[in-house]
Protein backbone atom coordinates (compact mmCIF):
# COMPACT_ATOMS: atom_id res chain seq x y z
CA UNK A 1 0.00 0.00 0.00
CA UNK A 2 1.37 3.39 -0.97
CA UNK A 3 0.23 7.01 -1.08
CA UNK A 4 0.31 9.24 -4.16
CA UNK A 5 -0.16 12.95 -4.77
CA UNK A 6 -0.15 15.15 -7.87
CA UNK A 7 -0.61 18.93 -8.23
CA UNK A 8 -0.90 21.26 -11.20
CA UNK A 9 -0.57 24.72 -9.66
CA UNK A 10 0.10 28.35 -10.45
CA UNK A 11 2.94 28.70 -7.94
CA UNK A 12 5.63 26.38 -6.48
CA UNK A 13 4.10 23.09 -5.34
CA UNK A 14 7.03 21.54 -3.41
CA UNK A 15 5.74 22.50 0.03
CA UNK A 16 2.16 21.46 -0.71
CA UNK A 17 3.28 18.05 -1.95
CA UNK A 18 5.52 17.63 1.11
CA UNK A 19 2.65 18.52 3.45
CA UNK A 20 0.27 16.19 1.62
CA UNK A 21 2.75 13.31 1.87
CA UNK A 22 3.13 13.82 5.62
CA UNK A 23 -0.59 13.16 6.15
CA UNK A 24 -0.36 10.11 3.87
CA UNK A 25 2.68 8.78 5.77
CA UNK A 26 0.52 6.02 7.28
CA UNK A 27 0.25 4.49 3.79
CA UNK A 28 3.98 3.85 3.51
CA UNK A 29 7.05 4.33 5.69
CA UNK A 30 9.73 2.66 3.60
CA UNK A 31 10.55 5.46 1.15
CA UNK A 32 9.35 8.83 -0.11
CA UNK A 33 9.85 10.87 -3.26
CA UNK A 34 8.85 14.11 -5.00
CA UNK A 35 9.27 15.00 -8.66
CA UNK A 36 8.60 18.51 -9.99
CA UNK A 37 9.11 20.13 -13.38
CA UNK A 38 11.00 23.38 -13.88
CA UNK A 39 12.06 24.72 -17.30
CA UNK A 40 11.09 21.41 -18.90
CA UNK A 41 13.41 19.46 -16.59
CA UNK A 42 12.53 16.96 -13.90
CA UNK A 43 13.61 17.87 -10.37
CA UNK A 44 13.63 14.63 -8.38
CA UNK A 45 14.41 13.67 -4.81
CA UNK A 46 13.65 10.21 -3.43
CA UNK A 47 15.19 7.96 -0.80
CA UNK A 48 14.40 5.41 1.87
CA UNK A 49 12.90 6.83 5.04
CA UNK A 50 10.03 8.95 6.34
CA UNK A 51 8.99 12.14 4.57
CA UNK A 52 10.53 14.32 7.27
CA UNK A 53 13.87 12.53 6.91
CA UNK A 54 14.05 12.25 3.12
CA UNK A 55 13.50 15.95 2.40
CA UNK A 56 15.90 18.46 3.92
CA UNK A 57 15.85 22.20 3.23
CA UNK A 58 18.42 21.83 0.46
CA UNK A 59 16.27 19.25 -1.31
CA UNK A 60 13.15 21.37 -1.06
CA UNK A 61 14.97 24.35 -2.54
CA UNK A 62 15.92 22.27 -5.58
CA UNK A 63 12.38 20.95 -6.11
CA UNK A 64 11.23 24.03 -8.00
CA UNK A 65 8.24 24.13 -10.32
CA UNK A 66 4.50 24.71 -10.37
CA UNK A 67 3.64 21.07 -11.08
CA UNK A 68 4.70 17.89 -9.34
CA UNK A 69 3.89 14.43 -8.02
CA UNK A 70 4.78 12.70 -4.76
CA UNK A 71 4.86 9.19 -3.33
CA UNK A 72 5.23 7.37 -0.02
CA UNK A 73 6.19 3.72 -0.41
CA UNK A 74 5.27 0.54 1.35
CA UNK A 75 6.99 -2.34 -0.46
CA UNK A 76 4.99 -5.32 -1.72
CA UNK A 77 6.32 -6.25 -5.15
CA UNK A 78 10.01 -5.60 -5.61
CA UNK A 79 12.52 -4.94 -2.86
CA UNK A 80 12.79 -2.17 -0.29
CA UNK A 81 16.04 -0.77 -1.67
CA UNK A 82 16.36 2.94 -2.44
CA UNK A 83 16.51 2.19 -6.17
CA UNK A 84 12.85 1.14 -6.02
CA UNK A 85 11.66 4.38 -4.43
CA UNK A 86 9.21 6.41 -6.51
CA UNK A 87 8.49 8.43 -8.61
CA UNK A 88 10.15 6.67 -11.57
CA UNK A 89 10.84 8.41 -14.87
CA UNK A 90 11.71 7.66 -18.49
CA UNK A 91 13.20 10.19 -20.91
CA UNK A 92 11.16 9.11 -23.95
CA UNK A 93 8.72 10.18 -25.16
CA UNK A 94 9.00 13.78 -23.96
CA UNK A 95 9.95 12.70 -20.43
CA UNK A 96 7.41 11.01 -18.17
CA UNK A 97 7.50 10.58 -14.39
CA UNK A 98 5.04 8.32 -12.57
CA UNK A 99 3.91 7.39 -9.05
CA UNK A 100 1.81 4.29 -8.47
CA UNK A 101 -0.19 2.70 -5.65
CA UNK A 102 -1.20 -0.93 -6.08
CA UNK A 103 0.10 -4.14 -7.62
CA UNK A 104 0.01 -5.55 -11.15
CA UNK A 105 -0.99 -9.20 -11.33
CA UNK A 106 0.46 -9.83 -14.81
CA UNK A 107 3.72 -7.94 -14.29
CA UNK A 108 5.96 -10.82 -15.33
CA UNK A 109 4.40 -11.35 -18.76
CA UNK A 110 4.13 -7.60 -19.43
CA UNK A 111 7.80 -7.13 -18.53
CA UNK A 112 8.75 -9.80 -21.07
CA UNK A 113 6.59 -8.21 -23.77
CA UNK A 114 8.10 -4.79 -23.09
CA UNK A 115 11.60 -6.14 -23.64
CA UNK A 116 11.00 -8.44 -26.60
CA UNK A 117 8.36 -6.58 -28.58
CA UNK A 118 8.61 -2.96 -27.48
CA UNK A 119 12.39 -2.96 -26.81
CA UNK A 120 11.99 -1.27 -23.44
CA UNK A 121 14.25 -2.17 -20.52
CA UNK A 122 12.89 -2.25 -16.98
CA UNK A 123 15.78 -1.66 -14.60
CA UNK A 124 14.20 -2.59 -11.25
CA UNK A 125 11.96 -5.35 -9.90
CA UNK A 126 9.15 -2.84 -9.32
CA UNK A 127 5.89 -3.33 -11.19
CA UNK A 128 5.48 0.45 -11.05
CA UNK A 129 8.36 0.84 -13.51
CA UNK A 130 6.62 -1.68 -15.75
CA UNK A 131 3.44 0.38 -15.64
CA UNK A 132 5.41 3.53 -16.47
CA UNK A 133 6.96 1.89 -19.53
CA UNK A 134 3.60 0.62 -20.76
CA UNK A 135 2.19 4.15 -20.51
CA UNK A 136 5.28 5.61 -22.18
CA UNK A 137 5.06 3.11 -25.04
CA UNK A 138 1.41 4.01 -25.68
CA UNK A 139 2.15 7.75 -25.68
CA UNK A 140 5.18 7.19 -27.90
CA UNK A 141 2.90 6.50 -30.86
CA UNK A 142 1.63 10.10 -30.79
CA UNK A 143 3.01 12.34 -33.51
CA UNK A 144 3.57 15.96 -32.49
CA UNK A 145 1.99 17.51 -29.42
CA UNK A 146 -0.06 15.39 -27.05
CA UNK A 147 -3.77 16.22 -26.92
CA UNK A 148 -6.25 15.04 -24.31
CA UNK A 149 -7.66 12.40 -26.66
CA UNK A 150 -4.13 11.01 -27.15
CA UNK A 151 -3.70 10.63 -23.41
CA UNK A 152 -7.07 8.92 -23.06
CA UNK A 153 -6.31 6.53 -25.91
CA UNK A 154 -3.02 5.67 -24.20
CA UNK A 155 -4.71 5.00 -20.85
CA UNK A 156 -7.35 2.87 -22.58
CA UNK A 157 -4.59 0.68 -23.98
CA UNK A 158 -2.86 0.58 -20.58
CA UNK A 159 -6.09 -0.80 -19.09
CA UNK A 160 -6.20 -3.46 -21.81
CA UNK A 161 -2.56 -4.44 -21.26
CA UNK A 162 -2.16 -4.60 -17.49
CA UNK A 163 -4.20 -6.31 -14.82
CA UNK A 164 -4.49 -5.81 -11.10
CA UNK A 165 -4.91 -2.77 -8.88
CA UNK A 166 -3.47 0.65 -9.58
CA UNK A 167 -3.95 4.33 -8.89
CA UNK A 168 -1.53 6.51 -10.84
CA UNK A 169 -0.36 10.11 -11.14
CA UNK A 170 2.11 10.97 -13.90
CA UNK A 171 3.76 14.04 -15.44
CA UNK A 172 4.41 14.47 -19.17
CA UNK A 173 7.00 17.19 -19.74
CA UNK A 174 5.68 20.04 -21.85
CA UNK A 175 2.10 18.83 -21.68
CA UNK A 176 0.33 17.95 -18.44
CA UNK A 177 -0.48 15.60 -15.59
CA UNK A 178 -2.52 12.44 -16.04
CA UNK A 179 -4.12 10.45 -13.23
CA UNK A 180 -6.09 7.25 -13.55
CA UNK A 181 -7.54 4.36 -11.59
CA UNK A 182 -7.87 0.65 -12.31
CA UNK A 183 -11.17 -0.53 -13.88
CA UNK A 184 -12.28 -2.12 -10.60
CA UNK A 185 -11.48 0.94 -8.51
CA UNK A 186 -9.61 -1.25 -6.02
CA UNK A 187 -7.11 1.41 -5.02
CA UNK A 188 -8.48 4.84 -4.07
CA UNK A 189 -7.90 8.14 -5.86
CA UNK A 190 -9.69 11.48 -5.58
CA UNK A 191 -9.69 14.88 -7.28
CA UNK A 192 -9.57 18.31 -5.67
CA UNK A 193 -9.26 21.92 -6.75
CA UNK A 194 -8.34 25.30 -5.31
CA UNK A 195 -9.10 28.73 -6.77
CA UNK A 196 -6.23 31.21 -6.53
CA UNK A 197 -7.51 34.48 -7.91
CA UNK A 198 -8.69 33.73 -11.43
CA UNK A 199 -6.61 30.55 -11.66
CA UNK A 200 -7.80 27.08 -10.68
CA UNK A 201 -5.23 24.64 -9.33
CA UNK A 202 -5.91 20.90 -9.37
CA UNK A 203 -4.77 18.06 -7.15
CA UNK A 204 -5.14 14.27 -7.04
CA UNK A 205 -4.42 12.14 -3.98
CA UNK A 206 -4.92 8.68 -2.51
CA UNK A 207 -7.10 10.05 0.30
CA UNK A 208 -9.22 13.16 0.72
CA UNK A 209 -7.33 14.07 3.91
CA UNK A 210 -4.36 15.07 1.74
CA UNK A 211 -6.55 17.64 -0.03
CA UNK A 212 -7.71 19.01 3.31
CA UNK A 213 -4.15 19.37 4.56
CA UNK A 214 -3.11 21.78 1.80
CA UNK A 215 -6.33 23.74 1.34
CA UNK A 216 -7.82 22.02 -1.71
CA UNK A 217 -11.56 21.40 -1.93
CA UNK A 218 -12.70 17.85 -2.55
CA UNK A 219 -14.38 17.59 -5.95
CA UNK A 220 -15.06 13.86 -6.27
CA UNK A 221 -13.57 10.40 -6.35
CA UNK A 222 -12.00 9.47 -9.66
CA UNK A 223 -14.17 6.70 -11.09
CA UNK A 224 -12.91 3.17 -11.78
CA UNK A 225 -11.18 3.15 -15.17
CA UNK A 226 -11.41 6.93 -15.50
CA UNK A 227 -8.51 9.14 -16.52
CA UNK A 228 -8.09 12.78 -15.55
CA UNK A 229 -5.78 14.93 -17.68
CA UNK A 230 -4.79 18.44 -16.59
CA UNK A 231 -2.68 20.50 -18.94
CA UNK A 232 0.03 22.69 -17.48
CA UNK A 233 -2.13 25.64 -18.55
CA UNK A 234 -4.77 24.43 -16.08
CA UNK A 235 -7.30 22.86 -18.46
CA UNK A 236 -9.15 19.88 -16.96
CA UNK A 237 -10.19 16.92 -19.13
CA UNK A 238 -11.79 13.67 -17.96
CA UNK A 239 -12.76 10.49 -19.80
CA UNK A 240 -13.85 6.93 -19.01
CA UNK A 241 -11.11 4.72 -20.47
CA UNK A 242 -12.13 1.23 -19.34
CA UNK A 243 -14.28 -1.15 -21.35
CA UNK A 244 -16.28 -2.50 -18.40
CA UNK A 245 -15.63 -0.43 -15.26
CA UNK A 246 -17.15 -1.48 -11.96
CA UNK A 247 -16.53 -0.15 -8.45
CA UNK A 248 -15.01 -2.81 -6.18
CA UNK A 249 -13.02 -0.80 -3.60
CA UNK A 250 -10.68 -2.55 -1.19
CA UNK A 251 -12.58 -3.08 2.06
CA UNK A 252 -9.33 -3.27 4.04
CA UNK A 253 -8.86 0.47 3.43
CA UNK A 254 -11.75 1.04 5.83
CA UNK A 255 -10.62 -1.57 8.34
CA UNK A 256 -7.02 -0.46 8.71
CA UNK A 257 -5.19 1.56 6.09
CA UNK A 258 -7.05 4.81 5.58
CA UNK A 259 -7.15 7.67 8.06
CA UNK A 260 -10.48 8.12 9.88
CA UNK A 261 -10.78 11.69 8.58
CA UNK A 262 -10.78 10.52 4.96
CA UNK A 263 -13.69 9.85 2.64
CA UNK A 264 -13.19 7.10 0.06
CA UNK A 265 -15.80 6.43 -2.62
CA UNK A 266 -18.35 8.55 -0.72
CA UNK A 267 -17.83 6.57 2.50
CA UNK A 268 -16.58 8.18 5.69
CA UNK A 269 -13.83 5.95 7.07
CA UNK A 270 -14.68 7.08 10.59
CA UNK A 271 -18.38 6.28 10.16
CA UNK A 272 -17.54 2.86 8.72
CA UNK A 273 -15.49 2.02 11.82
CA UNK A 274 -18.26 3.24 14.10
CA UNK A 275 -20.66 0.89 12.31
CA UNK A 276 -18.17 -1.97 12.68
CA UNK A 277 -18.19 -1.37 16.43
CA UNK A 278 -21.98 -1.21 16.63
CA UNK A 279 -22.38 -4.53 14.84
CA UNK A 280 -19.70 -6.20 16.95
CA UNK A 281 -21.20 -4.80 20.13
CA UNK A 282 -24.63 -6.17 19.29
CA UNK A 283 -23.17 -9.58 18.48
CA UNK A 284 -21.16 -9.75 21.70
CA UNK A 285 -24.23 -8.69 23.69
CA UNK A 286 -26.43 -11.33 22.02
CA UNK A 287 -24.01 -14.27 21.61
CA UNK A 288 -21.32 -13.80 24.26
CA UNK A 289 -23.26 -12.60 27.29
CA UNK A 290 -21.65 -15.41 29.32
CA UNK A 291 -18.28 -13.62 29.23
CA UNK A 292 -17.52 -11.81 32.48
CA UNK A 293 -16.06 -8.60 31.05
CA UNK A 294 -14.86 -5.85 33.39
CA UNK A 295 -13.42 -3.41 30.87
CA UNK A 296 -13.12 -2.79 27.11
CA UNK A 297 -9.63 -1.72 25.96
CA UNK A 298 -8.66 -0.81 22.39
CA UNK A 299 -5.29 -1.60 20.83
CA UNK A 300 -4.48 1.88 19.52
CA UNK A 301 -5.20 3.57 17.32
CA UNK A 302 -7.38 2.27 14.50
CA UNK A 303 -9.61 0.26 16.84
CA UNK A 304 -10.37 3.06 19.34
CA UNK A 305 -13.61 4.17 17.66
CA UNK A 306 -14.68 0.54 17.24
CA UNK A 307 -13.99 -0.33 20.89
CA UNK A 308 -15.96 2.66 22.14
CA UNK A 309 -19.07 1.49 20.29
CA UNK A 310 -18.65 -2.04 21.66
CA UNK A 311 -18.37 -0.71 25.21
CA UNK A 312 -21.54 1.33 24.79
CA UNK A 313 -23.44 -1.62 23.31
CA UNK A 314 -22.55 -4.04 26.13
CA UNK A 315 -22.64 -1.34 28.84
CA UNK A 316 -19.10 -1.99 30.06
CA UNK A 317 -16.51 0.74 30.86
CA UNK A 318 -14.21 1.82 28.03
CA UNK A 319 -10.64 2.50 29.12
CA UNK A 320 -7.31 3.28 27.50
CA UNK A 321 -4.98 0.52 28.63
CA UNK A 322 -2.06 1.04 26.25
CA UNK A 323 0.13 4.05 25.58
CA UNK A 324 1.46 4.22 22.05
CA UNK A 325 4.94 5.41 21.16
CA UNK A 326 4.15 7.52 18.10
CA UNK A 327 7.72 7.44 16.91
CA UNK A 328 7.59 3.76 15.99
CA UNK A 329 6.07 2.84 12.62
CA UNK A 330 2.96 0.75 12.04
CA UNK A 331 4.04 -2.84 12.73
CA UNK A 332 1.74 -4.35 10.10
CA UNK A 333 3.61 -2.65 7.27
CA UNK A 334 7.14 -3.32 8.45
CA UNK A 335 9.03 -5.42 5.92
CA UNK A 336 10.06 -8.46 8.00
CA UNK A 337 8.63 -10.71 10.70
CA UNK A 338 11.61 -10.24 13.03
CA UNK A 339 11.34 -6.47 12.72
CA UNK A 340 7.62 -6.65 13.49
CA UNK A 341 8.26 -8.75 16.60
CA UNK A 342 10.84 -6.33 17.93
CA UNK A 343 8.61 -3.33 17.27
CA UNK A 344 5.47 -4.37 19.17
CA UNK A 345 6.96 -3.90 22.64
CA UNK A 346 8.62 -0.66 21.59
CA UNK A 347 5.35 0.62 20.15
CA UNK A 348 3.00 -0.12 23.05
CA UNK A 349 3.28 -0.01 26.82
CA UNK A 350 0.55 -1.18 29.16
CA UNK A 351 -0.99 0.90 31.96
CA UNK A 352 -0.83 -1.80 34.64
CA UNK A 353 -3.63 -0.38 36.78
CA UNK A 354 -6.14 -0.86 33.95
CA UNK A 355 -5.40 -4.60 33.75
CA UNK A 356 -4.61 -5.74 37.28
CA UNK A 357 -7.24 -8.16 38.55
CA UNK A 358 -9.63 -7.56 35.63
CA UNK A 359 -11.18 -9.57 32.81
CA UNK A 360 -10.39 -7.43 29.78
CA UNK A 361 -11.88 -7.34 26.30
CA UNK A 362 -9.14 -6.24 23.90
CA UNK A 363 -10.27 -4.81 20.56
CA UNK A 364 -8.08 -4.72 17.45
CA UNK A 365 -8.89 -3.78 13.86
CA UNK A 366 -7.65 -7.11 12.47
CA UNK A 367 -5.48 -10.14 13.15
CA UNK A 368 -3.15 -10.93 10.26
CA UNK A 369 0.00 -12.84 11.23
CA UNK A 370 -0.94 -13.02 14.92
CA UNK A 371 2.45 -11.68 16.02
CA UNK A 372 1.07 -8.47 17.48
CA UNK A 373 -1.96 -10.10 19.10
CA UNK A 374 0.11 -12.75 20.85
CA UNK A 375 2.51 -10.22 22.33
CA UNK A 376 -0.22 -7.81 23.39
CA UNK A 377 -2.14 -10.56 25.16
CA UNK A 378 1.09 -11.51 26.92
CA UNK A 379 1.54 -7.86 27.95
CA UNK A 380 -1.99 -7.81 29.38
CA UNK A 381 -1.33 -10.93 31.43
CA UNK A 382 2.03 -9.59 32.61
CA UNK A 383 0.15 -6.49 33.81
CA UNK A 384 -2.11 -8.63 36.02
CA UNK A 385 -5.18 -9.36 33.86
CA UNK A 386 -7.24 -12.35 35.04
CA UNK A 387 -8.71 -13.20 31.64
CA UNK A 388 -8.02 -11.73 28.23
CA UNK A 389 -10.67 -11.82 25.51
CA UNK A 390 -9.75 -10.66 22.00
CA UNK A 391 -12.05 -9.09 19.41
CA UNK A 392 -11.17 -8.44 15.77
CA UNK A 393 -13.16 -5.82 13.84
CA UNK A 394 -12.36 -7.76 10.66
CA UNK A 395 -13.08 -11.39 9.80
CA UNK A 396 -10.34 -14.03 9.70
CA UNK A 397 -7.62 -13.13 7.18
CA UNK A 398 -7.20 -16.49 5.44
CA UNK A 399 -5.99 -15.67 1.92
CA UNK A 400 -3.13 -13.75 0.30
CA UNK A 401 -3.68 -10.26 -1.02
CA UNK A 402 -2.52 -9.62 -4.58
CA UNK A 403 -3.60 -6.01 -5.00
CA UNK A 404 -0.98 -4.09 -3.05
CA UNK A 405 -1.30 -5.15 0.59
CA UNK A 406 1.56 -7.13 2.11
CA UNK A 407 -0.34 -10.35 2.85
CA UNK A 408 1.29 -12.46 0.15
CA UNK A 409 2.02 -15.75 1.85
CA UNK A 410 -0.84 -17.91 3.09
CA UNK A 411 1.54 -19.80 5.38
CA UNK A 412 2.25 -16.56 7.26
CA UNK A 413 -1.45 -15.83 7.96
CA UNK A 414 -2.45 -17.17 11.35
CA UNK A 415 -6.04 -17.93 10.24
CA UNK A 416 -5.03 -19.90 7.15
CA UNK A 417 -5.95 -23.54 7.76
CA UNK A 418 -6.94 -22.91 11.38
CA UNK A 419 -10.34 -22.71 13.05
CA UNK A 420 -11.27 -20.15 15.69
CA UNK A 421 -10.26 -22.35 18.61
CA UNK A 422 -6.81 -23.03 17.14
CA UNK A 423 -6.21 -19.33 16.48
CA UNK A 424 -7.35 -18.52 20.02
CA UNK A 425 -4.88 -21.00 21.48
CA UNK A 426 -2.09 -19.78 19.21
CA UNK A 427 -2.35 -16.17 20.40
CA UNK A 428 -3.05 -17.14 24.02
CA UNK A 429 -6.53 -15.62 24.42
CA UNK A 430 -9.32 -16.92 26.67
CA UNK A 431 -11.89 -16.14 23.96
CA UNK A 432 -11.60 -14.88 20.38
CA UNK A 433 -14.34 -13.12 18.44
CA UNK A 434 -14.15 -12.15 14.77
CA UNK A 435 -16.47 -9.83 12.87
CA UNK A 436 -18.48 -11.72 10.26
CA UNK A 437 -17.93 -10.86 6.61
CA UNK A 438 -21.61 -9.96 6.20
CA UNK A 439 -21.44 -7.54 9.11
CA UNK A 440 -18.23 -5.97 7.83
CA UNK A 441 -19.65 -5.45 4.35
CA UNK A 442 -22.84 -4.06 5.89
CA UNK A 443 -20.93 -1.68 8.14
CA UNK A 444 -18.81 -0.23 5.33
CA UNK A 445 -21.39 -0.48 2.56
CA UNK A 446 -24.09 1.49 4.36
CA UNK A 447 -22.07 4.62 3.55
CA UNK A 448 -22.53 4.06 -0.19
CA UNK A 449 -25.34 1.65 -1.17
CA UNK A 450 -24.27 1.94 -4.82
CA UNK A 451 -21.30 -0.37 -4.16
CA UNK A 452 -22.47 -3.92 -4.78
CA UNK A 453 -19.21 -5.81 -4.24
CA UNK A 454 -16.12 -4.89 -2.23
CA UNK A 455 -12.66 -6.32 -2.91
CA UNK A 456 -12.48 -8.58 0.14
CA UNK A 457 -10.29 -11.42 -1.13
CA UNK A 458 -8.20 -11.70 2.06
CA UNK A 459 -11.37 -12.85 3.83
CA UNK A 460 -13.19 -14.72 1.06
CA UNK A 461 -10.52 -15.91 -1.37
CA UNK A 462 -12.54 -14.40 -4.25
CA UNK A 463 -10.42 -12.09 -6.44
CA UNK A 464 -12.50 -9.52 -8.31
CA UNK A 465 -10.16 -9.26 -11.30
CA UNK A 466 -10.84 -12.92 -12.11
CA UNK A 467 -7.27 -13.71 -13.18
CA UNK A 468 -5.80 -15.23 -10.01
CA UNK A 469 -5.05 -18.94 -9.76
CA UNK A 470 -2.95 -21.10 -7.42
CA UNK A 471 0.03 -20.95 -9.76
CA UNK A 472 0.12 -17.18 -9.42
CA UNK A 473 -0.30 -17.33 -5.64
CA UNK A 474 2.60 -19.80 -5.41
CA UNK A 475 4.72 -17.50 -7.57
CA UNK A 476 3.85 -14.52 -5.41
CA UNK A 477 4.73 -16.37 -2.24
CA UNK A 478 8.13 -17.26 -3.68
CA UNK A 479 8.76 -13.54 -4.20
CA UNK A 480 7.18 -11.96 -1.18
CA UNK A 481 7.32 -14.28 1.82
CA UNK A 482 9.42 -13.10 4.75
CA UNK A 483 12.06 -15.70 3.90
CA UNK A 484 12.29 -14.41 0.33
CA UNK A 485 12.62 -10.83 1.58
CA UNK A 486 15.40 -11.80 3.97
CA UNK A 487 17.31 -13.50 1.14
CA UNK A 488 16.97 -10.39 -1.04
CA UNK A 489 18.20 -8.20 1.81
CA UNK A 490 21.24 -10.47 2.26
CA UNK A 491 21.98 -10.32 -1.48
CA UNK A 492 21.61 -6.54 -1.46
CA UNK A 493 23.97 -6.24 1.53
CA UNK A 494 26.54 -8.45 -0.21
CA UNK A 495 26.29 -6.38 -3.39
CA UNK A 496 26.76 -3.17 -1.40
CA UNK A 497 29.78 -4.69 0.35
CA UNK A 498 31.35 -5.68 -2.97
CA UNK A 499 30.85 -2.16 -4.29
CA UNK A 500 32.42 -0.73 -1.14
CA UNK A 501 35.42 -3.03 -1.41
CA UNK A 502 35.90 -2.19 -5.08
CA UNK A 503 35.79 1.50 -4.23
CA UNK A 504 38.37 1.04 -1.48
Amino acid sequence: MCGIVGIVGASPVNQSIYDALTVLQHRGQDAAGICTIESNRFRLRKANGLVKDVFEAKHMQRLQGDVGIGHVRYPTAGSSSASEAQPFYVNSPFGISLAHNGNLTNASEVREKLFIKDRRHVNTTSDSEILLNVLAHEIDTVKGNVAAEDVFRAVTNVHRTIKGAYAVSALIIGHGMVAFRDPNGIRPLCLGKRDVGEVTEYMVASESVALDAVGFDFVRDIAPGEAVYITFEGELHTHQCADNPVLNPCIFEFVYFARPDSFIDKISVYSARVEMGKKLGKRIRDEYSHLDIDVVIPIPETSCDIALQIAQAIDIPYRQGFVKNRYVGRTFIMPGQQQRKKSVRRKLNAIRSEFKGKNVLLVDDSIVRGTTSEQIIEMARDSGANKVYMVSAAPEVRFPNVYGIDMPSASELIAHGRDNQSICQQIGADELIFQTIDDLVGAVGCGNPEIEVFEASVFTGQYVTGDIDQKYLDYLESLRSDDAKIQREIQQDLANLELHNEGA
